[in-house]
């Protein structure tokens, strides 16, 4: 079995073996939010890829440092406390807390540094200092401004020229560039925005500085990958390795993994047509984990659209993963829940057929969907042997090597992290408030109806409870019930 992984390159535009800067290890940056409100189910995407990305590449060995930024001073949230009557590092503050609600809701883990652009106003300045020296910036009655002109290479990223990025840009005549396609490095001062001194005057940097200065300090001039969504390639990050390479040399980094876009019902997402999904909302209807399996049934690169019957098309798939591994714990007991599966259990060649399956796929550029695939076919395998009705000891030690070996793969995808109770009690309570103890206190008073031989309550309650979507079995040791989703 081949153990290489290979990794779309966006500067390449081809699949290419990753070889990482350093041997055994990783440094990968990731573009975060601008937190001026609740994120979308295209940021939901964008975080998932890149933690199971990161997932990945720790079970397959490596030593990761991941960093995904927060843009915390921005032209969005400035104007966004304006409307609010509110300060724009309060408002910051306030939706990255936000941020951190839906991201653990969905099962990413925290990268190793998250780092505010207002933590690294300085290291900003010092950039900017290095581009005027080296000719590639230039002051504007305060305003200062990377020269795409005096950067050859620049459009190498997004495989564009100059010419063509013009043409196509319809970009507004600002008397203060000496080129249309000049971008701003540091803006000057507005009345009531937040600023810093610098040597320019006082004023704030401009958003594709951000990243340059936050990747660089943390990962080193030249850094593995460099990770965000589709929509970021070009102007951001075509700008931000403009400008990185220009300061201070070096490579920047060496493999660009951009993800696609999310649509919703085939449409872009805008609020203007009132299909802006938050994850907030979709958390509300959906699974958690049920997202994150949708959100990774597509390879990352293509396009994905949610809608209400994609998303229910694999809720019964996922159901059907936990009834599994119900019937497994009534034969094995409870598993170990687990959260992430970050050891390197999967560094040396794989000789368990279905993990060798399973990594052969993920190593070809992270092909989630395909690793779902595996899984669901694995379930299939699982419940042929489970019809077997063995007892003996040899086929409980296959079912528990089986079940560790799915639980390693769904939990590099982030998934199957809870026991089966406890994800039919979630699915059922986004279908129904009812509480475990009003189930139990119902069954009860049926029970009592049995007894008094009185079935048309005995009936009723059960079809009370139907209607909730719990189903109850009556067996010798009593009534048992259980969730219908």
């Amino acid at each position: 079995m081949s153990m290489e992984i290979r990794l779309y390159n966006t500067a390449e535009r081809r699949k290419v073996p990753f070889i990482p800067l350093n041997e055994g290890k990783v440094g990968m940056y990731v573009c975060g939010v601008t937190v001026y409100d609740l994120c979308h189910i295209g940021h939901a995407r964008s975080a998932i890829v890149f933690d199971v990305l990161s997932r990945y590449l720790r079970t397959r060995g490596y030593d990761v440092t991941y960093v995904r930024n927060f843009t915390d001073i921005d032209d969005k949230i400035i104007n966004r406390a304006r409307e609010e009557g509110k300060d724009p590092l309060e408002l910051a503050e306030h939706y990255i807390k936000e941020f951190y609600y839906d991201m653990d809701a969905l099962g990413v883990l925290r990268p190793e540094h998250e780092p505010r652009a207002t933590e690294h106003i300085g290291g900003m300045i010092e950039m900017i200092q290095a581009l005027i020296q080296r000719g590639h910036a230039y002051v504007s009655d305060g305003d200062v401004y990377f020269s795409v002109e005096s950067f050859r290479r620049y459009g190498e990223l997004s495989g564009r020229s100059i010419d063509d990025m013009v043409a196509g840009a319809r970009v507004s005549v600002d008397e203060k560039k000496r080129h249309p396609m000049d971008f701003a490095l540091w803006k000057k001062a507005k009345q009531g925005e937040p600023s810093w001194p610098s040597p320019w005057g006082d004023g704030r940097p401009g958003w594709h500085m951000e990243c340059s200065v936050m990747s660089t300090h943390y990962l080193g001039l030249t850094f593995d990958i460099h990770g965000g969504g589709k929509d970021l390639l070009f102007p951001h990050h075509e700008n931000e390795r403009a400008q990185s390479i220009g300061a201070y040399g070096g490579e920047f980094a060496r493999y660009w993994v951009h993800n696609g876009f999310v649509t919703v019902e085939s449409e872009k997402m805008s609020k203007s047509l009132g299909n802006f999904l938050t994850i907030r909302d979709a958390l509300k209807s959906y699974h958690p984990e049920l997202l994150r399996i949708f959100l990774l049934s597509k390879h990352y690169r293509s396009p994905l659209d949610f809608s209400s019957d994609s998303v229910a098309s694999l809720q019964s798939g996922l159901v059907r993963i936990y009834r599994t591994l119900e019937r497994l714990e009534d034969i094995l007991g409870p598993h170990e829940i687990t959260h992430g599966y970050t050891e390197a259990i999967l560094k040396e060649p794989v000789e368990e057929p279905f993990l060798s399956r399973f990594v052969e796929t993920m190593d070809d550029d992270l092909n989630t969907a395909g690793a779902i695939g595996l899984i669901f076919e694995k379930i299939r395998d699982i419940n042929r042997i489970l019809d077997a009705h063995d007892t003996g000891e040899e086929f409980k030690e296959r079912l528990r090597k089986e079940r560790t070996n799915l639980l390693i793969a769904g939990g590099i995808l982030g998934v199957l992290n809870t026991s089966p109770s406890q994800f039919f009690e979630e699915m059922a309570s986004r279908k129904s408030s009812i509480s475990k103890e009003e189930i139990e206190r119902l069954i009860e008073e049926r029970a009592e109806a049995r007894a008094r031989k009185d079935w048309n309550k005995a009936d009723a309650i059960r079809e009370q409870l139907r209607s909730m979507g719990i189903v109850l079995e009556d067996t010798k040791k009593g009534t048992i019930w259980r969730f219908d989703v």
